[in-house]
């Protein structure tokens, strides 16, 4: 009886110390967070707009990464993978999510929730490509094998727009609407931060670029104000490179 006792404190000795040690692994770790503070500065125009520093309410969706100096990505602790692939649905003639930010090579789903057609194509940098025109029920996949920002269009739809970031690090993290930006598992070391956001101007974003230290006592990177651009529009042109004809009066083809 004593001896399977033993065995039994054994056993529940071992799963807390294997519970402990997972929990101090690189990526679960909160000391290893990062936390980044985001506030948008509204975009003004004429003369006296330099005088105007007004903060808009709602910080989402700004994209802030951290790229290795000190040694090469893939030394470093890997951050657990989603149990499940990323998906932008088509529903209501909307995607959703607007932003999917995934790592380079991963694949993601674009599932048609609608009870009609739609297309998905992006013509820019961050992966070109053209799903065709697909029925309610069915999916496509895209692989993002390479870095950069890709904007998403329905070529039926103009109000339809999304976006999907590929980055080539781990270590990256999206604002929430107080802007917010937590970033996990980045160990100690010296790292390049980017930060990236639909409304801002590119050169604009580039000159938000800097280097940062991570240690111990180093976990807050502090406030970073990022500039809205006051000519931002989600209009844009279909496919062809030409205005989106009128929707048809009796409606859209069912599949």
């Amino acid at each position: 009886m004593r001896t399977k006792l033993r065995t039994v404190s054994f056993l529940f000795a071992l799963c807390v110390l294997r519970s402990f040690a997972a929990l101090r692994q690189p990526g679960n770790d909160p000391e290893q967070s990062v936390t980044v503070h985001i506030k948008i500065r509204e975009g003004t125009k004429g003369e006296n707009s330099s005088n105007r520093v007004l903060h808009v309410s709602d910080a989402s969706d700004v994209v802030v990464w951290l790229k290795p100096l000190d040694s090469p990505v893939a030394d470093k602790p890997a951050v657990q993978e989603p149990a499940r692939r990323p998906q932008v649905i088509q529903k209501n003639k909307s995607f959703h999510p607007h932003l999917t930010v995934v790592r380079v090579g991963s694949v993601v789903d674009f599932p048609n929730h609608d009870p009609f057609f739609h297309n998905v194509f992006s013509l820019f940098d961050g992966k070109r490509f053209d799903l065709g025109l697909y029925e309610a029920g069915a999916t496509n996949s895209v692989r993002f094998d390479h870095p950069g920002v890709c904007y998403l269009f329905c070529n039926i739809h103009p109000e339809m727009s999304a976006i999907v970031m590929a980055v080539d690090t781990p270590y990256y993290g999206v604002s929430d609407k107080r802007g917010t930006v937590t970033i996990a598992g980045a160990p100690d070391g010296k790292y390049e931060l980017h930060v990236w956001f639909e409304r801002s101007m590119p050169e604009v974003l580039k000159g938000l670029t800097r280097n940062v230290h991570l240690s111990a006592d180093s976990r807050d990177l502090g406030t970073i104000v990022v500039p809205e651009d006051p000519a931002f529009t989600p209009a844009h042109k279909n496919k062809y490179g030409q205005d989106y004809p009128p929707p048809p009066r009796q409606g859209y083809p069912q599949p």
